[in-house]
């Protein structure tokens, strides 16, 4: 029981000094101030738009086949929306939320990216079985080769050299490394079962990876290409979102119905966060106080209190939840 009382004690004292951390200004802010949330409704082809403050629905629109994933151009000025099925990524303005542009004929874009050096694009192409990768002048898009890889590849993250791109592969229980210089495959090692989210630990040196057909997160040494720890988790392990503190990320467990906080110096889970309907995409408030998460089963969009670890508030959305975004956001790392 002390024991208990000890952990507990020390994830509390994790959440409070982030939080603090945050509001004293040591951990610098995303650009922006935006309040507008915006929530991808996979199977209605819809986006909801959100008040940050009043957790009130502002308007829903059609946006297109399958929006899934999403991310901001590297100058803010645009919110990109893959549209998997609909063949199109949809240039969003990330303060109201409007359509800005289209462009066609990109094809299956189902998680999306851009390397830390902003000049290549990354598209990972679900149902195709490849990667589709494109030269970023810092406006245009140009495709410079399509990747096969084994089967569903997922999600994605990169070196901060912007030398490799990593990515998943749900279907065949594997990662693969390709060099962004020449666009081939450098290595593909088997992970864990349906490897979803992936993220690079802030020192450069681990991968971390979310393994949806168990309860762990699978630690890998990306330069030897082996496993090095196994962090439990929850069941169906799957994306993660970082603090920002260049320290803690979360991680969603879709199956368990809960968030973990892994110390990412120490490789450890440090605390559980229970949360219904199939937590997925997490967005984290830039003064740390609260994480915006897709409950992907419920319709729904989780509002939780980082301090208390308690959900305080839930939002109807459309139907499958994915991506979640605003401006006014933690930093990634």
């Amino acid at each position: 029981m002390r024991s208990r009382f000890l952990r507990l004690s020390f994830v509390l004292s994790v959440c409070s000094s982030l939080v603090n951390a945050y509001a004293a200004g040591s951990v610098p802010a995303a650009g922006g101030t935006s309040n507008v949330v915006v929530v991808l409704n996979s199977r209605d082809a819809t986006v909801s738009l959100l008040d940050q403050n009043t957790y009130k629905e502002l308007s829903t629109f059609a946006v297109g086949k399958e929006p899934h994933h999403l991310m901001a151009t590297p100058d803010n000025k645009s919110l990109i929306v893959a549209n998997a099925v609909g063949d199109e990524l949809v240039f969003l303005d990330p303060k109201s939320g409007q359509i800005q542009r289209r462009v066609k004929d990109i094809a299956d874009p189902y998680q999306i990216g851009f390397s830390p050096d902003q000049k290549w694009f990354v598209s990972n192409s679900l149902r195709l079985d490849r990667v589709d990768m494109y030269r970023y002048d810092g406006k245009e898009l140009t495709l410079a080769k399509r990747v096969p890889l084994a089967k569903l590849p997922s999600h994605m993250a990169f070196d901060a050299a912007s030398t490799t791109v990593f990515i998943t592969q749900q279907g065949s229980d594997q990662i693969s490394a390709i060099d962004l210089a020449t666009q081939k495959v450098k290595w593909t090692i088997p992970v864990g079962k349906v490897p979803a989210g992936i993220a690079m630990t802030p020192d450069d040196k681990y991968l971390l990876v979310g393994i949806m057909g168990s309860d762990y997160v699978e630690v890998i040494d990306w330069r030897t290409q082996k496993t090095v720890k196994r962090i439990k988790a929850g069941a169906g392990a799957h994306n993660f979102r970082a603090f920002g503190d260049k320290r803690y990320t979360f991680v969603s467990n879709r199956i368990s119905n809960t968030i973990n906080i892994i110390d990412q110096n120490t490789l450890e889970n440090v605390g559980t966060i229970p949360v219904p309907g199939g937590p997925d995409c997490m967005e984290l408030t830039d003064d740390g106080k609260t994480l915006w998460v897709t409950l992907r089963w419920i319709k729904k969009v989780a509002v939780i209190d980082v301090a208390s670890k308690k959900v305080i508030k839930l939002i109807p959305v459309g139907r499958s939840p994915h991506g979640v975004f605003f401006l006014n956001s933690a930093p990634r790392i």
